[in-house]
């Protein structure tokens, strides 16, 4: 019966020592927080990065089911910065001991207060400040980047934001990858087939507020004589004034295309069955606006 006690003692020691069992090399420790909401809701998309003195990232990852963040670093001295869409972001000291278990404990995240949105009115894309990028994957191995350089755009905004209109044409002949041989390819009829189609077209449907500064705008884009509907997650970035004082404003944007979608589908095949094009397109939008003249 001693021995079953001392058995039990043990295993409870165990349970409450968070290092139990878990090997941590030779001059390291375990840095752990929590990162909770006003209501102490747990923070799921909360991002975390560990730095040292010299501003040097250490680790960094995102927040479990339970908004937990656990690494095993050298010991040491850092600063814990802690972020999650629509929360100021929360930054500490932290001190972890060789084979020491250093817990921030739960970190309070408070509801940041969303970017002010331009004022109504016509508003127009400001192109010299402006990308419309896009990435491919290529043999199944590498990322293409290219753009197009040719774009306008007209923005109607309205009382209501979520009423607000917008309209983007972007030149097709205007594709960029910095390799000449392969934009010629890419404006023939394998793929864009610029002197059928000369322009892509994007009219926007509605706006919905997704919560901090995170909007989904969804729409029609017309590609290659084809029309689908896209949306595109945006990220407002807020209002400011340029160099000579003219109000403008800024956001990014992402939206994933699929060829086949579009009938863009030329392809070769590769030894082993590897495609020498990816079937789906990452587009990558940073846009800044201005009042419309």
């Amino acid at each position: 019966m001693f021995g079953r006690w001392m058995g039990n003692r043990t295993n409870r020691a165990q349970r409450a020592n968070p290092l139990a069992g878990v090997s941590v090399p030779h001059g390291a420790g375990v840095l752990s927080c929590r990162a909770l909401d006003p209501v102490n809701e747990p923070v799921r998309g909360a991002e975390f990065a560990v730095s040292d003195a010299m501003g040097r990232t250490i680790v960094s990852g995102g927040a479990d089911p339970f908004g937990s963040f656990v690494a095993t670093v050298p010991a040491g001295e850092y600063r814990l910065a802690v972020t999650a869409e629509g929360y100021t972001p929360y930054r500490g000291n932290a001190s972890v001991g060789e084979s020491v278990h250093s817990s921030l404990g739960d970190v309070m995240l408070q509801v940041a207060q969303p970017p002010a949105l331009p004022a109504s009115g016509d508003w127009e894309i400001e192109p010299m400040h402006s990308s419309v990028g896009f990435t491919a994957r290529h043999i199944g191995l590498a990322r293409i980047h290219g753009r197009f350089n040719t774009f306008a755009g007209a923005l109607r905004i309205a009382d209501q934001f979520e009423r607000s209109a917008m309209h983007v044409v972007i030149d097709a002949s205007s594709i960029d990858t910095a390799v000449k041989m392969r934009d010629d390819h890419l404006r023939s009829a394998d793929f864009l087939d610029v002197d059928q189609f000369p322009t892509l077209e994007f009219y926007s449907d509605r706006f919905v507020h997704k919560g901090g500064s995170r909007w989904a705008i969804t729409g029609a884009l017309s590609l290659h004589g084809v029309t689908r509907t896209i949306t595109l997650d945006t990220e407002y970035l807020g209002t400011g004034n340029g160099m000579e004082g003219e109000p403008r404003a800024a956001c990014r944007a992402t939206t994933e295309l699929h060829r086949d979608d579009f009938t863009v589908n030329w392809q070769t095949m590769l030894a082993r069955g590897i495609a020498a094009v990816g079937s789906s397109v990452k587009i990558e939008l940073d846009i800044q606006i201005v009042p419309k003249a």
